[in-house]
């Protein structure tokens, strides 16, 4: 079964869910306290679909404003970008959308898009409408789902989704082998406060090679 590594990057405001996202698919877990990302960090999470092995490179991403300059260091060369919002939060929605044009001014237009409306579990305090969600996914041709990080529903359907956009290997056709140096920050940021996580900015350099 051949074996295709596939970065994942998951962006959005803080507090939307990102990184409760990335513990209950790879860990099946839920953290009701989970502290901010700082930066960026990123996992390993395969899956099968059809006749491939689908190893999924996940890059959670810090959603706050003093870390936007360094994003594009973690979601270039990305597969798919996940774009996460809060049902619950009009303010996060817009943010999405800002996202979106980012991602089409800059990334290759065959980038995989998949629209992640969290916290579906609190659908009774819902501010964002689920048709509205649902037409802008669908006019940009994003994946769209409505996902809880708390109970698990479309967590996994979610990544489901971005392996069947992907398209087969063509028989005897070669792929790009992406190796990913991580290195640590240079003294220009100002230090994390106390107790806001272990996670830190990343610089990332990114060497491919083909592999027939």
């Amino acid at each position: 079964m051949p074996i295709r590594e596939l970065k994942v990057c998951l962006l959005g405001d803080s507090d939307v869910g990102k990184t409760s996202i990335i513990y209950r698919f790879t860990k099946d877990r839920f953290e009701h306290t989970t502290k901010p990302t700082i930066g960026a960090f990123f996992v390993y999470k395969a899956m099968s679909c059809g006749k491939e092995l689908h190893k999924f490179l996940i890059w959670d991403t810090a959603g706050h404003e003093r870390f936007a300059d360094l994003l594009p260091m973690y979601y270039r060369g990305s597969t798919a970008a996940v774009i996460v919002y809060d049902i619950t939060r009009w303010s996060s929605f817009h943010t999405l959308k800002k996202w979106v044009q980012e991602l089409k001014e800059h990334e290759p237009e065959d980038i995989i898009i998949a629209i992640a409306g969290n916290k579906c579990d609190l659908s009774d305090v819902r501010k964002v409408p689920l048709e509205m969600a649902k037409d802008y996914a669908e006019s940009i041709g994003a994946i769209y789902l409505e996902t809880s990080a708390k109970s698990g529903h479309n967590i996994t359907e979610l990544f489901k989704a971005i392996s069947q956009r992907v398209p087969p290997l063509s028989p005897g056709g070669g792929e790009k082998n992406v190796s990913i140096k991580l290195h640590e920050p240079k003294q220009r940021h100002s230090p994390p406060s106390p107790g806001a996580g272990n996670s830190y900015p990343l610089t990332v350099s990114v060497h491919e090679s083909t592999k027939d």
